[in-house]
């Protein structure tokens, strides 16, 4: 039986586009929920009587290990289940887990919940790409695939924002506020309490999506497309350097700017001597503003670039936007000047926006579309596990193992400004030869 439909069989573009805002609010409530604790760093040091070190451990390792490995698995599910099932349960998982944080007495608690957190996000952007490109046809994806995307750093900027918000609300009512059942809570307790409600509400808003029919999973002579785990296998073997050297640097470049989002508030109440809740709206509106504009801007140029029949566009403007954070962010972390400091940041956020939609659009430029969903699944699990676990705990180890002083962070911070940003530089000008090797393998394929 032929199951091809045409393209008029399209759900309408009108529902299809509201689908697309629904997961976009999905996307940045889990990056809320993710980052929410980058703003708690001190209050929570304090009331657990923790160590940097361990601190990094919860904001990367204990998050990024369990949503990484899940990520494949969830992924393979995404190619075959329900897709809004699998993200409705996801959100509840992520949702309740943030509010555990809050209810957490010690590090292991908090350690477990933010596992949960990981399991439950890690549901979330297999299925949903997956869905929208069910939503709209080949030619018109790539708008709400950016929309998508671009909820990492609403999503981190709000966090900021409405962190900064929550805790300054919190704070005034009093050090400490008792609720029934839950007993005395903490302003930071509160806080993630209250940034898990919105999670809650989408699981609600998600029953008004409906699973789109999958395309494009016939071939031409009406043959199921082979997307299974043994030609899955052979096509990455083949082209596994293009993937793996890109994979480490695009990695690399996410641990510069993890390691600077984790730590960038500690760095102002330490250094500076700000207030959370001013940091808070400060660097979340920068966060907003200036990392899409950095997405937005990294694709104009790439686009371009491969309008002039370079292959590698999408490498060459990563390269270029890590060698500007490398700067811009290593000499915010170094000024005496708060307002300089923040201004410096500007630039170096939009510079880290731009591999986020750089690095996906050059995986699946050089994937078969059989492949997309299994390469995504496994660049989240690659680039996430060396980002996510290096990034912020690099700085709370250098903090405590290399200065011993936790008001060295603006040195450990310019370190791992010039560590990563030049390896990942460099790492990703090496890979380019396999890049171009593979893409031009791959459209020489889709020509014959």
């Amino acid at each position: 039986m032929n199951n091809r439909h045409s393209e008029e069989e399209y759900p309408n573009p009108t529902y299809a586009w509201y689908v697309v805002v629904i997961l976009f609010l999905a996307f940045v409530v889990s990056f809320i929920d993710r980052q929410i604790i980058s703003l708690l760093v001190e209050p929570i040091k304090a009331d657990l009587e923790i160590s940097d070190t361990q601190i990094g451990l919860l904001q990367g390792f204990a998050f990024t290990v369990f949503y990484t490995f899940a990520g494949i698995p969830l992924g393979r599910l995404a190619d075959k289940k329900n897709r809004k099932v699998i993200i409705v349960v996801g959100m509840f998982l992520w949702s309740i887990m943030t509010a555990m944080c809050g209810l957490a007495k010690g590090f292991t608690h908090l350690f477990i919940a933010r596992i949960g957190v990981g399991i439950g996000e890690a549901a979330l952007t297999p299925s949903s790409t997956s869905m929208i490109s069910d939503y709209f046809p080949k030619d018109k994806r790539g708008k709400p695939i950016a929309l998508y995307f671009m909820a990492v750093y609403v999503g981190v900027g709000l966090s900021f924002i409405l962190g900064g918000l929550v805790i300054g609300i919190v704070s005034n009512a009093g050090d400490t506020l008792v609720l029934p059942l839950l007993g005395e809570l903490s302003a930071w307790q509160m806080t993630f309490l209250i940034v898990s409600i919105p999670g809650l509400l989408l699981v609600l808003v998600m029953q008004t999506v409906k699973e789109p029919f999958r395309h494009g999973m016939v071939t031409s002579d009406g043959k199921d497309v082979d997307s299974g785990l043994g030609a899955t296998k052979d096509f990455f073997m083949t082209h596994f350097k293009a993937y793996a050297v890109m994979f480490l640097g695009f990695g690399l470049a996410g641990s510069m700017a993890i390691g600077f989002f984790a730590w960038t508030t500690p760095l102002f109440n330490r250094i500076h001597g700000w207030e959370t809740s001013t940091i808070g709206l400060t660097f979340g509106s920068i966060i907003m503003v200036m990392g899409t504009l950095g997405i937005i801007l990294g694709g104009v140029i790439a686009d371009r670039l491969l309008q002039k029949g370079q292959q590698h566009a999408y490498i060459k403007v990563a390269i270029w936007a890590v060698l500007g954070a490398m700067v811009f962010s290593g000499s915010a972390a170094m000024m005496p000047n708060p307002y300089v400091a923040f201004a410096l940041l500007c630039p170096a956020v939009a510079c880290f926006g731009m591999p986020v939609a750089l690095a996906p659009a050059a995986v699946n430029y050089i994937t078969p579309n059989q492949f997309r969903g299994q390469a995504i699944a496994i660049y989240i699990f690659v680039v996430g596990m060396i980002n996510n676990i290096i990034g912020p705990i690099s700085v709370g180890v250098l903090n405590d193992y290399l200065f011993n002083d936790p008001m060295a962070i603006n040195r450990s911070m310019l370190i791992i400004a010039i560590v990563f940003g030049t390896i990942s530089a460099l790492i990703l000008t090496w890979s380019i030869r396999f890049y171009k090797r593979s893409a031009s393998e791959i459209l020489a394929e889709d020509m014959a």
